[in-house]
């Protein structure tokens, strides 16, 4: 097992800047989810630590060694790419024993440790098989196997379940976690998918334009996001925003309503107020504010309710059940779930 250090990391690609001074500690043994959507620099900042990309400025280091200058093959890393990258004319025993072989290892240690990660990974019956003979999810655990085999100090994951159907991204979620927790190696992982960065991370990293938004435990950054930008990303259906003006004890919705502050804001602040779908409740009150539905998703179990308020101001709603009568809705928002964030930067505010 290993640390890994990232230290004031940037990368640009001629005039661009696609990272901007990110930095990051992975603990021994720990598997921390890097997570964003398309464009924000997670591959690329991947691709550093694998020493397939050079960082522009910033320092990487493994196990305490700076491993900034050195190639691939150098590092000590195991890679796990989206598209398996197997070799199709080999077998799935010299796919895994491929990295073995160059590096002149002894056959029958070779055998052995193929032999070990395929009984871990369910392989062994499919030894001689070529990769098209496999299914998706034996392709993925060919490529698992492969980086198993070689006691890296750290794995390195590139949205290798993205071109899994959904069933099978759940199954394999699992038992990549799985995994990662028996073989207790320091792992990065990639991905734009939330559920897979909630359910593996033990930290999760929300890149947002190249920057680290927030670096915290899982339940952490959807209970307490850093910003409007986080709290918005993680979380489905996403999280509403309520423009509002502090007033008194409370706030004062754009649409209406007075919604008492779960701390005391100086009078005059605009805000923007944060709720999650499933915590608006739907009844008469005082606070209320009707909702107009514009669509509405039976999910069997639960409703999803998107629609407007009087303002305008798109609001979703998730409830228990089937969907209410059509017609307005009359929706209220308790304090005790509220988000609360500067209007102007969309950082968080927190009880002084």
């Amino acid at each position: 097992m290993a640390t890994l250090t990232l230290t004031g990391i940037t990368k640009s690609f001629a005039a661009t800047q696609v990272l901007h001074g990110v930095d990051l500690t992975v603990a021994e043994g720990e598997m921390v989810v890097i997570v964003g959507a398309s464009g924000c620099g997670k591959s690329t900042l991947l691709r550093i630590v694998a020493g397939l990309e050079t960082a522009t400025s910033g320092k990487v280091e493994i196990a305490g060694r700076d491993v900034s200058a050195l190639e691939p093959a150098d590092r000590d890393v195991a890679m796990v790419f989206q598209t398996y990258a197997l070799y199709p004319h080999m077998s799935v025993f010299q796919n895994m024993a491929y990295g073995l072989k160059i590096r002149r290892m002894p056959a029958d240690e070779i055998k052995r440790r193929v032999g070990e990660a395929a009984e871990m990974l369910g392989l062994s019956a499919l030894l001689d098989r070529r990769p098209r003979q496999l299914s998706g999810g034996q392709r993925q655990r060919v490529a698992m196997g492969r980086a198993i085999v070689r006691k890296p100090l750290l794995f390195l994951f590139d949205e290798p379940l993205s071109n899994l159907d959904a069933k099978l991204r759940v199954q394999m979620r699992a038992e990549i976690r799985r995994l990662q927790q028996r073989l207790g190696v320091t792992s990065l992982f990639v991905t734009h998918d939330q559920v897979e960065a909630m359910t593996l991370g033990d930290r999760l990293v929300v890149m947002h334009e190249g920057r680290a938004a927030q670096i915290a435990p899982p339940m952490e950054v959807w209970g307490r996001p850093a910003d409007t930008y986080v709290a918005g990303f993680i979380g489905s259906p996403a999280m509403n925003f309520l423009p509002a003006v502090v007033e008194g004890a409370g706030a004062r919705l754009a649409a209406g309503p007075l919604v008492a502050l779960p701390f005391p804001i100086a009078p005059g602040r605009a805000l923007t107020l944060g709720i999650r779908p499933e915590h608006v409740l739907v009844g008469a009150g005082p606070d209320a504010v009707a909702l107009a539905p514009d669509l509405v998703e039976p999910l069997g179990s639960e409703t999803v309710i998107h629609g407007r308020l009087v303002d305008g101001t798109p609001l979703t709603v998730k409830i228990a059940g089937p969907a209410p009568p059509p017609g307005p809705l009359a929706v209220r928002v308790p304090t005790e779930w509220l988000h609360v964030f500067d209007a102007g930067t969309g950082l968080r505010i927190s009880p002084p």
